[in-house]
């Protein structure tokens, strides 16, 4: 797999990784990783995935982007609101040159993180925000779609979104192939080796609309642990057995697909 990997969907800038981020790192080039897309959640995160860019440019890509949910007071998660991205949208711009997409942004109609039509419209309103800077900028946008596949998709095509990357999508593969239409890809993290529930999605899908995450450090492939971009072989290979491909096929055509997607992460 000389070709190396490209994790499109990691938080390496998340507080998990504070301690250890040189190790981690270190584990992710020996295991072949060329490239992390580095999504962030919410304003606090953008300094910290941008020194990562700094201290690792050949290796991290940066995203700037506001999630549906943001944390709460007592660690819980609560629906995002308009004004969550009042301090964003001036650093969008500022650093605009060093961004490769928009992203972690997106939809989350969980009934327990947004249980209002309140809720609902005011993701809305950020999400179409958000899109809106990614089409000015000329960028793709890295989303998550978790109970809301259909209304994600429906949207991105709406606002003329051509060129998104689903993660961790769980819809319908009905849902799916709408966006396989609209030019979208779609990445699996690590831990859908843990069951066979993605397995008709990723069936269905073309290859060329298919990129490799891990999410890290969540989705890793023990559900208690944390998970990091080292992992990224296990989504391959889940892949290629599905599809009963070779993984090192997988691994070349979902870093091809990568780089067409992040135009701006490809060092090759």
């Amino acid at each position: 797999m000389e070709n190396g990997f490209v994790d499109c969907h990691c938080h390496i800038s998340a507080r998990e990784f504070t301690e250890d981020v040189d190790d981690v790192i270190q584990r992710a080039r020996g295991a072949g990783v060329k490239t992390l897309v580095a999504v962030t959640e919410e304003v606090g995160e953008f300094a910290r995935v941008l020194q990562l860019q700094e201290r690792y440019p050949d290796l991290v890509a940066p995203c700037f982007g506001v999630h549906p949910l943001q944390a709460g007071g007592e660690a819980e998660q609560r629906s995002v609101k308009p004004q969550d991205l009042d301090a964003a949208l001036p650093l969008f711009y500022h650093h605009r040159e060093r961004l490769v997409a928009v992203g972690e942004i997106g939809l989350d109609f969980t009934p327990w993180c947004a249980p209002t039509q309140q809720d609902r419209e005011d993701q809305m309103n950020v999400f179409i925000k958000q899109l809106s800077v990614a089409k000015e900028m000329d960028l793709p946008v890295n989303v998550h779609s978790r109970s809301a596949a259909k209304v994600t998709i429906e949207t991105m095509r709406e606002q003329g979104i051509s060129r998104a990357l689903l993660h961790n999508f769980a819809g319908r593969p009905s849902v799916a192939l709408e966006g396989v239409k609209a030019g979208y890809m779609f990445s699996f993290p690590p831990a859908v080796c843990r069951s066979t529930q993605r397995d008709k999605l990723i069936k269905q899908l073309p290859l060329e609309h298919i990129c490799l995450e891990t999410d890290s450090p969540a989705l890793g492939p023990n559900k208690h642990e944390r998970n990091e971009p080292s992992n990224i072989r296990l989504s391959c290979c889940h892949v290629a057995d599905v599809k009963g491909l070779s993984p090192d096929a997988v691994q070349l055509v979902t870093a091809q697909n990568a780089y067409r997607l992040f135009s701006k992460a490809n060092r090759c």
